[in-house]
């Protein structure tokens, strides 16, 4: 089915990755409601960055995905469903678990008996690679066995157990979206590539760095919004899993020469114990076999890692003064 004309609810549309699919989707000629959690001083996200010719084509409801009647509000007559709305910091899950349980899977349960009983054609919902844990192999197939290495990632494959069983059960048109990790403009210094931009904008030496010799399937966040977009007008992928990512990976170290090397930069890193996940937490190795997704969706990958750098750098470099740049983020 196309999505043109179509109205779309996102949830989660005020974060990283909700935001520039919002963009997308409103310039395939969407019509979208952006679901955005709510909060008291009206705050909107990394929606209110975008340009006021995007915004004049949203309609911003704010709300929480753990009360069922919000999202089943926010959701009535919306025909497709994109479900990005999740807590998805690692190292928070450890302080917090009961706080994923209650957004990422019972979030999750009120978004698909929403969808459900309004009836609508598709329903996507967003998972992780970190559901596969260290790789038993490589590249990582949907096949793959699912491994709750941290409490965040437990709660996503609760979430996606769940989306598949809505599916299996009731029949609803789901399809249970798997972006390997995402990098790009608008991104949370949490994550590492944003960590070593902001370090080298301060110093010529990172402080600090988690393990360097874990490997990651990086994808420009431009790459993963279409692989949503494909998936929610290919009939062939409702009931599926489906990984985005391109199936190219590296590690972390050398992630961190080619930023200082793109950057200018002399780089001397130390690795920071509190950055460090606990030992049968850390996952070594993720890279995405993405035959499925060619295969079903016609989508790879088309922005390569340096191309994507680059452009990731120049938005750091441009707005560096929304960001604390030597602060530890969890």
């Amino acid at each position: 089915m196309k999505l043109k004309g179509r109205k779309a609810l996102v949830t989660g549309a005020c974060g990283f990755i909700g935001s520039h699919l919002v963009e997308r989707l409103v310039e395939g000629g969407v019509r979208v409601r952006a679901f955005v959690y709510y909060n008291s001083f009206n705050r909107r996200g990394w929606l209110d960055t975008l340009p006021g010719e995007v915004l004049s084509e949203i309609e911003v409801v704010s709300g929480d995905v753990r009360d069922f009647h919000c999202v089943k509000k926010a959701m009535e007559g919306a025909e497709v469903v994109f479900h990005l709305a999740a807590l998805i910091s690692i190292p928070y899950s450890y302080i917090a678990p009961e706080s994923y349980v209650d957004t990422n899977i019972k979030g999750t349960l009120n978004v698909l008996q929403a969808g459900r009983e309004i009836g609508v054609a598709r329903l996507i919902h967003t998972s992780t690679s970190e559901v596969y844990g260290t790789a038993q192999y490589v590249p990582i197939d949907e096949k793959h066995p699912l491994q709750g290495q941290s409490p965040y990632a437990a709660t996503k494959i609760a979430a996606d157990m769940m989306a598949q069983s809505f599916h299996c059960s009731y029949g609803l048109p789901v399809t249970v979206c798997r972006p390997f990790n995402t990098y790009g403009p608008r991104q949370s210094a949490r994550a590492i590539i944003p960590t070593i931009i902001c370090q080298l904008m301060s110093n010529k030496t990172i402080l600090s760095l988690g393990n360097l010799h874990t490997h990651r399937d990086f994808n420009y966040v431009q790459d993963t919004a279409e692989g949503f977009v494909k998936i929610a007008e290919a009939d062939q992928a409702i009931g599926e899993m489906i990984n985005i990512g391109s199936g190219d990976e590296i590690s972390i170290s050398d992630l961190v020469e080619t930023i200082g090397r793109r950057m200018g930069r002399e780089i001397n890193v130390e690795e920071e114990e509190r950055r460090l996940r606990p030992y049968a937490s850390e996952v070594y190795r993720l890279c995405a076999d993405n035959r499925k997704a060619k295969n079903i969706l016609g989508w790879t990958s088309k922005i390569d890692l340096e191309t994507g750098l680059s452009k990731t750098i120049e938005w750091f470099e441009r707005n560096k003064d929304r960001y604390k740049q030597m602060n530890y983020h969890i």
